[in-house]
C-alpha cells in the first residue's frame, strides 16, 4: 500500500474542523443588511488558508460557505459562492505560498488581492440575475464584509500561529 497517498485521520480532522468554521461563521455569525446579510464565515476562509495551505483552504471555504446558503435557503447562490470563496482561496494560496512566499506580509497581501477578486466576481454574477443598479448598491457591504474577514482572519492567524501552530503542521 502506497502511505505517501493516504489521507491521516488528523489531516482529515482538520480540514472537517475548518469546514465546520468556515460554516459556523457564515450560517450563524450573520448581521442582516439591506441586500442580504453580512458574516464572519471569510475570516474563517482566510484562516484556513494560512493554517492549511491553498487547496484545503479553498476547500474548507468553498464547502463551509456552499452549505450555509444551501441550509440558509439561499441555493440559487450555492454553486457561484462555492466557486467564488474556492477562487478567492486560490488567489490568496498562490499569490502567498507561490508569487511571494519570502515577502513579509505574503499573505496579506495575497488575502487583499484574493479579496479584490472575490468582490468583483460576486458583483459580476449580481448583474444578470439582478441589473446593474443592485450589483453596485451592493458593493459598500460586500467590500466592508470582505475587509472584515481579511482583518479578522489575520488577526486569528497571528494569535493562533505562535500557540498552535504545531497542531496545523501537516
Amino acid at each position: 500500500m502506497n502511505t505517501k497517498n493516504m489521507i491521516s485521520t488528523k489531516e482529515v480532522t482538520i480540514e472537517g474542523m475548518m469546514i465546520a468554521l468556515v460554516f459556523l461563521g457564515t450560517f450563524y455569525f450573520k448581521i442582516p443588511t439591506l441586500f442580504g446579510y453580512t458574516h464572519l464565515g471569510d475570516c474563517m476562509i482566510i484562516l484556513a488558508v494560512c493554517l492549511l495551505g491553498t487547496k484545503k483552504g479553498a476547500l474548507a471555504g468553498a464547502l463551509g460557505a456552499g452549505l450555509s446558503d444551501l441550509l440558509g435557503g439561499y441555493t440559487a447562490w450555492v454553486l457561484p459562492t462555492m466557486a467564488i470563496k474556492a477562487i478567492w482561496a486560490i488567489v490568496m494560496g498562490v499569490i502567498a505560498f507561490k508569487l511571494l512566499k519570502n515577502a513579509k506580509h505574503n499573505l496579506l497581501i495575497g488575502a487583499v488581492l484574493g479579496g479584490f477578486v472575490h468582490v468583483l466576481l460576486y458583483t459580476l454574477v449580481k448583474i444578470p440575475l439582478f441589473g446593474y443598479a443592485y450589483a453596485l448598491s451592493t458593493l459598500l457591504t460586500l467590500s466592508m464584509q470582505t475587509i472584515s474577514g481579511i482583518v479578522l482572519g489575520c488577526l486569528l492567524y497571528g494569535l493562533i500561529k505562535g500557540k498552535f501552530q504545531h497542531i496545523f503542521s501537516i
